[in-house]
């Protein structure tokens, strides 16, 4: 046999029990069709004696003879006619359009044929194999297959591929150059991964540390083509965040989670954490923050394009998710707005079919279960209408609500904005005058009106003869400005009860109690920090 990676030796040796065991029906789901081939014709192989093999699609009918092209009901004729007691393995390769539309006329007839043939396959040395990229079962014959999922090339693969597809003398990396490579492969097919080792060959022929960045390019095309995910480059430290000292220091302490020496200490990889709170606060920054501080990539999903028109389409979406985040790993997966895609599923409303309990059901199963270190960061902005299998410990390893910012970290938040855009004049501004005019402003409308008020001071200056903005004009801006906790004070303070009830953690420091406590400490005299 000749050399496989660890992963396909594995799904080698389950095909060929299942083989022996008489599995009718196999469904292999891979983004590649090539390392499947050799992995079958490895199975093939392995037996005593050798089954034979042999492969079918719509276009060139049966790899050995070309018979029966376009025309899957013959291909289907065709293994029922082959001798029972003959091992054999058929492969009829991507027929999922049909698979997707099991009630269109002229499909029934195959949906027949193979709940037909996995009755008689029980019964022979005969194996149906279905291979495509796409994942689709009709619940006619759902109980009677298999399903394997065929895996994205892990870190020892990626090592090897790069040792085939360049020579030694050509691969001009360090050993800490040649760990990275393989990282930013991660979660690229094996083809992707060949064409751009190739290209680093044309362009500069070899491989360097340089071509990490394109290599890195080509993931995120990649996983904007699947229309599930984005890769997102980030940027933001917590340095970035004005206030929410509680979810920094949180964040802090789990920086060196991922490590191998954390793994040999006994620490488990973190699950994940739930962002909720009032818009504007920073959920989504602190995302990005949180990927940036660990040094992790981070891969975004908006939860609504988990659903698809066709039947089975929306399942098949969280699975390749899981996919690729998993093959990306380590890595931060950042869910936005969850609770726009599964709000008030639990109320017994089943306008899509079942639809989204399904899929709600397979990502929070997953959540639970993975062990993979895929660290989940979900925001939510009405929390109060989530299913409460969410909330429950063993999803997340922590729930922090996201007030608006008070009076100290309002300040905060104008240094950051203010820092970033006029960092020579920072002093001339008033913070703390800045932050007394915007109660019940979140950091979304502090940012917004740092724009206005240098609008305003852009807009009343010529060409050529325009003063820079100060405290005034930000004030000016404040002043014009309804923030959202006034709009929609109702809904705000339901929310802050529901964090309250649920003990959710606070994201920020109650500064109030902070100040009573050193006031209690000041009484007695003692260290602050051993007041209970």
């Amino acid at each position: 046999m000749s050399t496989l990676p660890r992963s396909h030796q594995e799904i080698v040796e389950n095909l060929d029990l299942m083989l022996r065991a008489r599995y009718p029906l196999i469904y292999i789901v891979g983004a590649e069709e090539e390392p499947i081939e050799t992995v079958l014709l490895q199975v093939a192989d392995k037996s005593q004696p050798a089954r034979e093999l042999r492969f079918w699609d719509i276009v060139r009918g049966w790899n050995d003879n070309g018979a029966d092209k376009g025309s899957p009901i013959a291909a289907l004729g065709q293994i029922a006619k082959a001798p029972a007691d003959k091992p054999a393995i058929f492969v009829l390769q991507d027929i999922h359009p049909i698979l997707k539309s099991p009630l269109q006329p002229a499909n029934i007839p195959i949906i027949r044929e193979i709940k037909n043939l996995t009755r008689e396959l029980k019964r022979s040395r005969k194996t149906l194999i279905l291979t495509s990229y796409s994942l689709d079962v009709p619940s006619e014959f759902i109980e009677e297959t298999t399903t394997i999922d065929f895996p994205l090339p892990d870190a020892n693969e990626i090592d090897y591929l790069i040792s085939q597809l360049v020579v030694p003398d050509k691969l001009k990396l360090s050993p800490l150059g040649r760990e990275q490579l393989v990282k930013a492969c991660q979660g690229l097919s094996r083809a992707r991964i060949q064409r751009v080792l190739a290209i680093s060959l044309a362009t500069n022929q070899q491989v360097s540390e340089q071509d990490i960045d394109r290599v890195l390019a080509a993931k995120q095309q990649a996983i904007r083509q699947t229309g599930i995910l984005e890769f997102y480059t980030t940027h933001e430290s917590l340095k970035s965040v004005g206030g929410l000292d509680n979810l920094k220091q949180w964040v802090r302490m789990r920086q060196d989670s991922f490590t191998e020496e954390a793994r040999r200490y006994g620490i488990p990889n973190p699950k994940g954490v739930l962002l909720a709170g009032i818009q504007g606060t920073g959920k989504s920054l602190s995302a990005k923050t949180i990927a940036h501080e660990w040094r992790l990539p981070l891969l975004r999903l908006d939860a609504g394009r988990l659903f698809g028109g066709l039947v089975g389409e929306s399942e098949s979406k969280v699975r390749q998710m899981i996919k690729i985040v998993e093959a990306v790993a380590p890595c931060v997966l950042w869910m936005d707005e969850i609770d726009k895609a599964f709000g008030n599923i639990s109320s017994g409303f089943d306008g899509d079919s079942g639809t989204s309990r399904r899929v709600f059901g397979s990502l929070i199963t997953w959540m639970q279960e993975k062990t993979s270190p895929v660290f989940v960061v979900a925001t939510a902005n009405n929390i109060q209408i989530l299913p409460a299998e969410l909330l429950r410990k063993g999803r997340f390893d922590e729930i922090f609500f996201l007030n608006l910012p008070n009076e100290a970290e309002r300040q905060e938040i104008f240094r950051v904005h203010l820092q970033k855009l006029r960092p020579s004049r920072l002093r001339e501004f008033d913070l703390a005058l800045l932050a007394r005019h915007s109660p019940e402003y979140s950091g979304a409308e502090i940012e917004q009106a740092i724009v206005e008020g240098m609008q305003q001071a852009f807009s009343s200056g010529t060409t050529g003869n325009r003063s820079d903005f100060n405290t005034e004009h930000i004030i000016r801006a404040l002043e014009e400005t309804v923030p959202l906790a006034t709009i929609a004070k109702p809904q705000i303070e339901a929310l802050k009860q529901w964090a309250s009830n649920a003990g959710a953690r606070p994201a920020s420091i109650d500064t109030k109690l902070v100040e009573e406590l050193r006031q209690i400490s000041q009484r007695r005299g003692i260290d602050p920090l051993e007041v209970d």
